[in-house]
């Protein structure tokens, strides 16, 4: 049996109409990701970089063909099923940040953990928040926090649940140059440790090459660039 790659797509479209027409944003796309793999995909702006992480997340749905998380078609599935599948095996670090403002840092980080019913969720927690320099910004609320520690957060949150699947989204681009290098750092020095197959959508090349392997998008297909 053939061993299931942590991300598939297949024959991937996506397009949308509207008054104008039909608008295609993705066609036929390929993609293979195996287990551990660390992957940059690259493209202009609005060339649909986003778009095709949130289809591989299964945050949206294609219009046509299908997506495989961990050998499952999560495309076929309901929005319930997908998010199982996210909460089983997926993690997110997106440029915005994307906290719960009424919620501590603790309590953000603790929130997918307890929604996957475990029972460690703050020890879990906390030892994230430990992990990412925040031990002593546990009760503070986002709106208390600065643009990096934010993201520190968002990144513990990532890492908390021991994902097999982490998905990064410009996950520095509201962030000045020196604080987005340590959070690059950061990321990249927990993904090392715990193995993660990393799924980052950047317009930056230095943070490109820091992966092993850079597709670029382009006409609404992946164009392979490098395997280093």
């Amino acid at each position: 049996m053939q061993t299931p790659l942590a991300v598939e797509a297949v024959d991937l479209d996506k397009y949308i109409e509207n008054s104008a027409g039909k608008l295609d944003i993705l066609n036929s796309l390929q993609l293979k990701i195996p287990f551990g793999e660390k992957l940059a995909i690259i493209g202009s702006s609005g060339s649909g970089k986003s778009t095709l992480l949130g289809l591989l997340a299964g945050l949206d749905s294609p219009s046509s063909g299908k997506v495989l998380i961990e050998g499952t078609e999560i495309s076929s599935l309901d929005e319930d099923g997908r998010a199982a599948v996210r909460g089983r095996s997926m993690g997110f670090v997106f440029q915005s940040f994307q906290l719960i403002p009424s919620l501590t840092a603790l309590e953000n980080v603790m929130l997918p953990l307890q929604l996957a019913g475990r029972a460690d969720a703050k020890e879990q927690a906390l030892n994230a928040l430990e992990r990412v320099g925040l031990a002593q910004r546990l009760m503070h609320y986002p709106r208390q926090m600065s643009g990096g520690e934010q993201q520190r957060v968002a990144i513990a949150r990532a890492f908390a649940p021991k994902p097999a699947i982490l998905f990064a989204d410009e996950p520095t681009g509201n962030l000045d140059a020196q604080t987005g290098e340590r959070i690059v750092e950061l990321l990249f020095g927990l993904n090392a440790e715990t193995g993660t197959t990393l799924v980052l959508v950047t317009h930056d090349l230095t943070l490109a090459r820091r992966c092993q392997r850079i597709v670029r998008l382009q006409d609404g297909r992946l164009h392979d660039e490098s395997a280093i």
